[in-house]
C-alpha cells in the first residue's frame, strides 16, 4: 500500500540522526509515533514540567497531523506515556482535553511510568487519526456505557468507531466514581476489565472475536507467576481461538492505586455490521507462551496486518541472549520480519513500530535500541514509539517489539 512519510521540518529531532518518520499515512490511517519535547537540535524543553511537556508534546501531535492537512479532531486512539507524580495524570488529561477545538475526543490510555527516554522527560504521545483516501473527514460513533468511570470532563469516550476501525481507550477496574473495584486484586479486576470491554464492543455490534489487536498493561511489581498465570487464563477465555494478536507488557504501577491492570482492543467490523474475513500466522518453531493462549503472532484483516510483541525466545519460552538489547532487537526483527513474510508482506510495510525495552532515562540506551531497528527498513523507516521500562515480562528478557504493517487488501 502506498505510504506518506513524513518528518516535518519544524519538529523536534533527536541529537543524532535517526532514520525514522513521525508520521506515517497509508490508505484511511494516519500513524503518529511518539510525540516527545525535545527541541529541533535535540534537547529536552521544560525538563520536569509534566503539564508543560504535555502542551508541547500536544502540539507535536497536531504539527505531525498537519502535514496531512488533518488536526486533532482527527485522533481516534490517542496513549500517554507519563512520569507520574501522584494526582497529576488528571490535570494532565485536562491539559490535553483543552487542546482540541472541535467535539471530537479520540479514546485515552494512560500509561504511568518511572522514566522515559531522556533525564527530566515527563511524557510522550502517540496514536492514530483517520480521514478518507481523498482526505475528508469521517463520521465516526463514539461509546460510553451505563455505569461506567469517566475522564475529567467527561469528553472523552470508551469506544471510537471510524470506517471499519473500533477501537477501545484502556480499560481499568473502576466504578462509576471512579473507585477500584477490588483494589489490589489483579484476578477479580481482569474479569471486570475484561467485561468492560465487550460492553465497549457491543455497543457498536462487535464482540470479542472482532478483535484484532490486544494489549495488557499489568503492574509488574508484586504479581506472582501464579497470578500472571490466573489472570492470563481469565483473559484468553473470552477469545475464541484464532484470537488477535496481543502484547502484554508490566508497568511499574497504574492510577489510581489499587488497579492492577489495564487493558485496550482495537476491533474490525463491516461498516453493514458484517464480521469480516481474516487470516493468522503462527510461524514453525515460533517462540510460545508458558501455557497455551489463543493469540496469534500475526492478524490479518482486509490489508491491516497486527503484530504482536515479539521477543527474543524460542518455542520452549526461553530467553536467547538474556541482557543482551541490540541481540534481542535484532532477533526480535527478525521475528516480526518471519510473522509479515507469513502474509507476504515486509518490513517495509510497516508504519508504526511500539518497543518496549530495559533502560532509565538514558539517550544511550534509547539509540541502541532504535538504531538496531531502524536498520532494518529502508529509510525513512516507520513512525516510532520507543518506552523504556524496569523489567519485562521474564529474567534477562530485555525488549518487545509490536508493529502494525498495511498492505494492498
Amino acid at each position: 500500500m502506498k505510504q506518506h512519510r513524513v518528518w516535518p521540518a519544524e519538529s523536534w529531532h533527536f541529537s543524532r540522526p535517526v532514520p525514522a518518520s513521525l508520521g506515517v499515512r497509508a490508505g484511511d490511517t494516519i500513524h503518529v509515533g511518539g510525540q516527545v519535547t525535545l527541541d529541533p537540535k535535540g534537547a529536552l524543553r521544560a525538563a520536569g514540567d509534566l503539564l508543560g511537556q504535555t502542551q508541547i508534546a500536544m502540539d507535536e501531535v497536531a504539527r505531525v497531523l498537519a502535514a496531512y492537512g488533518a488536526s486533532l479532531d482527527d485522533m481516534v486512539k490517542m496513549v500517554v506515556f507519563y512520569v507520574d507524580e501522584g494526582d497529576d495524570s488528571l490535570r494532565m488529561v485536562e491539559a490535553i482535553d483543552r487542546c482540541f477545538n472541535g467535539k471530537n475526543r479520540p479514546v485515552l490510555t494512560l500509561v504511568a511510568m518511572d522514566a522515559l527516554a531522556f533525564p527530566g522527560m515527563r511524557v510522550e504521545i502517540e496514536g492514530y487519526a483517520m480521514r478518507t483516501p481523498d482526505g475528508k473527514p469521517m463520521a465516526r460513533a463514539t461509546a460510553n456505557p451505563a455505569g461506567f468511570w469517566h475522564w475529567p470532563g467527561g469528553r472523552f469516550p470508551h469506544g471510537v468507531r471510524c470506517g471499519e476501525m473500533i477501537f477501545t481507550g484502556a480499560q481499568r477496574a473502576l466504578d462509576a466514581q471512579g473507585r477500584p473495584i477490588a483494589a489490589g486484586n489483579g484476578v477479580e479486576q481482569s474479569r471486570v476489565v475484561m467485561e468492560n470491554l465487550g460492553k465497549v464492543l457491543g455497543a457498536f455490534g462487535a464482540g470479542y472475536d472482532d478483535a484484532v489487536k490486544f494489549n495488557i498493561y499489568y503492574a509488574g511489581k508484586g504479581c506472582s507467576k501464579e497470578e500472571w498465570k490466573q489472570t492470563a487464563v481469565i483473559r484468553a477465555s473470552y477469545f475464541n481461538e484464532p484470537g488477535p494478536a496481543a502484547t502484554g507488557i508490566p508497568v511499574p504501577r497504574h492510577y489510581p492505586k489499587g488497579v492492577q491492570t489495564e487493558m485496550e482492543l482495537m476491533a474490525m467490523l463491516g461498516t453493514d455490521g458484517a464480521r469480516l474475513p481474516r487470516e493468522h500466522v503462527w510461524p514453525d518453531n515460533h517462540w510460545d507462551w508458558p501455557i497455551h493462549l489463543p493469540y496469534k503472532h500475526g492478524l490479518k484483516c482486509r490489508g491491516r496486518i497486527f503484530v504482536g510483541g515479539q521477543v527474543s525466545m524460542d518455542s520452549k519460552a526461553t530467553i536467547i541472549d538474556p541482557n543482551e538489547l541490540v541481540k534481542q532487537t535484532k532477533r526480535s526483527m527478525e521475528n516480526i520480519a518471519t510473522v509479515l513474510a507469513g502474509f507476504g508482506a515486509k518490513l517495509d510495510d510497516v508504519t508504526k513500530v511500539n518497543c518496549f525495552y530495559v533502560g532509565n532515562a538514558s539517550e544511550t540506551t534509547l539509540m541502541d535500541s532504535a538504531l538496531t531497528r531502524f536498520s532494518f527498513y529502508t529509510p525513512p523507516g516507520p513512525c516510532s514509539t520507543g518506552v523504556p521500562l524496569p523489567s519485562l515480562a521474564y529474567d534477562g528478557m530485555v525488549t518487545e517489539i509490536e508493529v502494525v504493517a498495511m498492505v494492498d487488501p
